[in-house]
């Protein structure tokens, strides 16, 4: 791990940060739908439409319910997202960490400044939204300008490891598989639009085991004023846990990719 670790370079990270965010500036308009309207617009038809249905849940209204579960989603599936093709794209068909490889930029600056890439991109995604919900009056607590941090910390676990799994295949079809038995099973029963209490016994230990849940539990517990079913230590241990691993895994994912 030391010797992981060790290979990080803050002027370097820094490097692949600012090109992240210069790739970012020539193309948000091409992710500007998916990233500020269709939560918002998802959030009024499921969490105002639907929710008219629902009437309350735990003792508070559907659209109050919803709106963290979306926030932690949001930042979720944008992770991910970011994590997949790009990555693989920059191994496979550009080879950009090849030219990098090329400079002192090390495998460990290349997952640190994209990692950090991906965080502010959800967390311009996460305070815009934010903002659009508190004009709804979805917001029951002052703790919830503490939102955007836990959205950070879902990002960065759910991040890292799918930067490892990208720079561990060689064809992009394995995405199909990633999106479709993981990252929508986990956007659909991480207690986003229900309680995990309602699932079977028997499955509600795989919701436990997502750091969206955890993320959606401490959002929820935030923007409602109310304690997470865990402690919070718990759940930020569980984040943080799925972070560092993720980011050590792509570290040695990384380095061994770029030696082949």
């Amino acid at each position: 791990m030391a010797q992981l670790t060790a290979q990080v370079s803050a002027r370097s990270t820094l490097a692949v940060l600012e090109r992240g965010l210069t790739l970012y500036r020539r193309l948000w308009a091409a992710s500007a739908l998916s990233t500020f309207l269709l939560p918002v617009l998802f959030l009024i038809s499921i969490g105002m439409g639907v929710g008219g249905y629902v009437g309350e849940v735990g003792g508070v209204d559907y659209l109050s319910w919803i709106v963290p579960g979306v926030l932690a989603s949001t930042a979720f599936q944008m992770a991910v997202g970011e994590c997949t093709y790009f990555v693989l794209g920059d191994f496979k068909w550009s080879r950009a960490y090849h030219a990098m490889a090329a400079t002192p930029v090390q495998p460990g600056d290349m997952v640190c400044g994209w990692l950090a890439y991906v965080v502010i991109r959800v967390e311009i995604a996460v305070v815009v939204f934010l903002a659009v919900t508190s004009l709804f009056g979805a917001l029951r607590s002052p703790w919830a300008v503490l939102t955007p941090l836990v959205c950070a910390l879902v990002a960065l676990a759910s991040a890292a490891p799918t930067m490892a799994f990208a720079a561990s295949i060689d064809h992009d079809s394995y995405f199909a598989l990633l999106f479709r038995f993981v990252m929508i099973p986990a956007s659909l029963f991480s207690g986003v639009f229900f309680p995990v209490e309602q699932l079977p016994a028997l499955v509600r230990p795989l919701a436990y085991l997502s750091p969206l849940w955890h993320g959606v539990e401490l959002d929820r517990a935030a923007t409602l004023g109310a304690a997470p079913p865990w402690p919070v230590a718990a759940h930020l241990a569980c984040l943080l846990a799925f972070a560092a691993a993720g980011t050590l895994w792509a570290f040695r994912a990384f380095r061994k990719r770029l030696q082949d």
